[in-house]
């Protein structure tokens, strides 16, 4: 079967499998945590400041920042996306590595630095200081529970990490001017929002196909 083929099939039927599992909704807030710190810390990076970041419950965020001109806006308004894409594949490295412990650690760990520097206020305070106690109650029931419960936001981060670029770029081809990063970009640039839509879902299954390339190497 062509690589490809297999690589959709599978992510469409996990994401079939993972949407009957009990808050599973309330889990994939995570790949918006990493979306949005994405856009915080390459604007740290361009030398801007963030003043905010926002978690909502229904899988939105926004990251409230200050930037110079030239080219830093377009550059962190390209950072959400790909980083949750980049995100996936790490989190799979992990697991083929059978890093699971250090892995959910390093995601207790950003949940924590999102309080203490950009979320401090709303649903997100909430949903993140909720997310880490969890983190921490299934790192500590052991190896077995502690690595399907890894392998689960591991999948739910890949699923989110396509879903989000897919729904991006329909939005973008309907409602072009209400299609966040996209119309961003293409305020800024000469491409319409449809088409940086399709470029980060595009990007998105290219990740993808490497993240379960991992998964499998580990079966």
């Amino acid at each position: 079967m062509n690589k490809w083929l297999k690589a959709a099939i599978f992510l469409v039927s996990s994401a079939f499998l993972t949407r009957l599992i009990p808050f599973s909704s309330w889990f994939r807030i995570l790949d918006t945590m990493i979306h949005e710190l994405g856009h915080a810390v390459m604007t740290l990076i361009m030398s801007g400041q963030v003043l905010s970041i926002e978690l909502n419950p229904d899988h939105s965020g926004v990251t409230y920042s200050i930037l110079t001109s030239g080219w830093s806006p377009i550059i962190v308004s390209l950072a959400g996306y790909t980083s949750a894409s980049l995100f996936a594949i790490l989190m799979f490295y992990g697991y083929a590595k059978q890093k699971q412990a250090t892995g959910l650690l390093t995601i207790t760990a950003l949940a924590l630095l999102s309080i203490i520097f950009f979320v401090h206020s709303g649903y997100g305070l909430w949903w993140l200081i909720v997310f880490i106690i969890v983190n921490l109650i299934f790192y500590y029931l052991g190896p077995k529970v502690r690595n399907f419960y890894y392998l689960l936001l591991a999948f739910l981060c890949l699923e989110e990490s396509v879903v989000g670029p897919l729904t991006l770029g329909l939005r973008a081809l309907s409602h072009p001017k209400q299609a966040g990063d996209a119309t961003n970009l293409a305020n800024m640039t000469v491409l319409p929002a449809f088409l940086w839509g399709l470029l980060f879902f595009l990007f998105s299954l290219g990740c993808a196909k490497v993240a379960l390339q991992l998964f499998w190497r580990k079966r």
